[in-house]
């Protein structure tokens, strides 16, 4: 059997918004700004259980650029991505 092709619209131009990293990213930041001492501590956002551990709010803050830095990285891959497909097209 043959296959036909039917006719795509083309692509939407990627928003950074949509991408899951960035999300991460600022809600890590909010715990970690929650975690700062005199705001709410260490206690504020430590999970039941968790070993007590000083400054954790510098780990949250660190996995936050970490993620915002993955965003970044993956937002420009998906922007090449696309305008490659643009050409193409």
């Amino acid at each position: 059997m043959s296959e036909k092709k039917s006719p795509s619209k083309p692509s939407a131009k990627p928003a950074w918004y949509k991408n899951t990293y960035f999300w991460i990213a600022l809600i890590l930041f909010v715990v970690g700004i929650i975690g700062i001492p005199g705001i709410g501590g260490d206690l504020a956002i430590r999970d039941p259980g968790q070993k007590r551990e000083s400054n954790l709010f510098m780990l949250y803050l660190g996995a936050a650029i970490v993620m915002l830095v993955n965003g970044v990285m993956s937002h420009r891959q998906t922007l090449q991505q696309y305008e490659e497909e643009q050409l193409l097209s």
